[in-house]
């Protein structure tokens, strides 16, 4: 981005070991995008959710653009990310309106 500043963050070393995630629930109501993060594996009954992103629209579309430039450089050096029938899902997220994807 044009406006980029330096800046450091804090990063507690149980927090830089991360956590996997290969389902992400999306839902949004008119002043917040909320993001869950679970695991799906087999064996287990239903996901796991292991982290929820509570951030305002403006915050979500920043992801979106970065999430979109750095894929597209993920891309330029590694070719096309192909997905397999680009899975879709909608869970009922009881009062809010969004729908979600996988």
């Amino acid at each position: 981005m044009a406006n980029e500043k330096e800046f450091s963050i804090d990063l507690k070393q149980d927090v830089a070991k991360g956590s996997y995630s290969n389902l992400a629930i999306i839902t949004h109501s008119h002043s917040e995008f909320i993001i869950d993060f679970a695991t799906m594996l087999p064996g287990l009954p239903k996901p796991e959710v292991s982290n929820r992103i509570i951030m305002t629209p403006e915050h979500a579309k920043r992801l979106f653009l970065a999430l979109q430039d750095n894929i597209n450089k993920y891309e330029t050096q590694n070719g096309p990310i192909a997905l397999a029938g680009e899975p879709k899902a909608t869970f009922p997220m009881g009062g809010f309106g969004g729908g979600a994807k996988s």
